[in-house]
């Protein structure tokens, strides 16, 4: 018999993220992050491949991080304001848990069964530390789907991609609900 976990479903149907650029010191330490982290390694995964790992980016990070995306954008032509808005998350940023995704040879798991399961690892990470009473937002950006910035800042290897930055530190503003998708526009019931 299945037991009901009302307090879980009550979170699911209320959670909400948190904008990063609202997110302020302090941030997890790294024993309060560990239970978050064990709680995102929890997510389902086709196969036992482990198709995704973390980088956990500390504060002392984030300006090389910030100095790194201004450089890409200039090597990419990106205009001032979105360079600006692309190191943002960096220079405003307390931590933020890069999940990068892993590209597994497997004659059974199909690649695309990967990447969704690395977005199931970046959701159930920010769900976490919600759940914990952290304020979390999943972010990515122009630059993380850059290979010479995810290189230079994450030393990523060529089967290797950001998934996610899910930043994670204290709520500093509590932000307006926003607009919920319509469920009856959204869904297709069949029963035969």
């Amino acid at each position: 018999m299945l037991t009901r976990n009302d307090a879980a479903l009550d979170f699911l149907l209320s959670r909400r993220s948190r904008p990063a650029k609202t997110l302020v010191a302090p941030a997890p330490s790294r024993a309060e992050l560990r239970p978050l982290l064990t709680a995102a390694a929890r997510t389902p995964d086709h196969g036992k491949l482990e198709p995704w790992r973390f980088i956990v980016v500390e504060k002392g990070a984030m300006a090389r991080l910030a100095q790194l995306t201004e450089e890409a954008g200039e090597r990419l032509g990106k205009p001032a304001e979105e360079i600006a808005k692309g190191r943002s998350q960096f220079d405003l940023g307390q931590l933020a848990v890069v999940v990068v995704e892993i590209q597994k040879d497997s004659p059974k798991v199909p690649a695309l069964e990967m990447t969704y399961s690395a977005g199931a690892v970046c959701l159930a990470l920010l769900n976490a530390a919600l759940a914990a009473g952290w304020g979390a937002n999943w972010l990515s950006g122009w630059m993380s789907h850059d290979r010479g910035f995810c290189e230079a800042a994450f030393d990523l290897a060529p089967h290797e991609r950001i998934a996610g930055l899910i930043h994670i530190a204290t709520e500093g503003a509590v932000p307006p609900d926003r607009p919920r998708p319509d469920l009856d526009a959204l869904t297709t019931w069949v029963d035969a």
